[in-house]
Parts: C-alpha cells; structure tokens; sequence
C-alpha cells in the first residue's frame, strides 16, 4: 500500500524532530593506515641488482657477436 501525501508529510516532520533530538554528533575521522610493504628496500635493490646485472652480463655477450655479424655483412656487401 502507497503513502498518501498526509503520511508522508507526517513522516518528514518526525524524522526532522528526531533528526533535531539526536543534533550533530561528533565527525569520526578514521586515522590513515599506513601501508607496509612485504619486502624491504634493502632487498628490493638487492634483487633489481640480481635481475639487471644477469640481463647487463648477457647483453655484453650478445652485443659482440651481433657487431661481428653486422661487420661481416657489411664486408661481403663492400668487397
């Protein structure tokens, strides 16, 4: 069953009344968390280390032999 205008004018002024009674309470503010990572820096630079140098030590292997592939090429096109 619907509200009839007379309810719902009767409902506004008791929920205003009781919104008067309880008045403002106080604004709870919830402290920021602070987020911790699983892993600490000193092992985050540790594995970075890891990872980079493999990746630095076998570019420093390949870059060599692509150069002399690249040289070779270009000889036989020239020569």
């Amino acid at each position: 069953m619907a509200q009839t205008p007379q309810q719902r004018r009767a409902n506004e002024r008791f929920a205003k009344q009781e919104a008067a009674k309880r008045g403002k309470g106080p604004v709870i503010t919830k402290p920021k968390q602070t987020t911790k990572t699983p892993i600490s820096a000193s092992w985050l630079v540790i594995l970075a280390f890891v990872v980079c140098g493999g990746l630095l030590l076998e570019l420093l292997k390949v870059v060599p032999e692509i150069w002399s592939i690249v040289a070779s090429t270009l000889s036989r096109i020239t020569g």
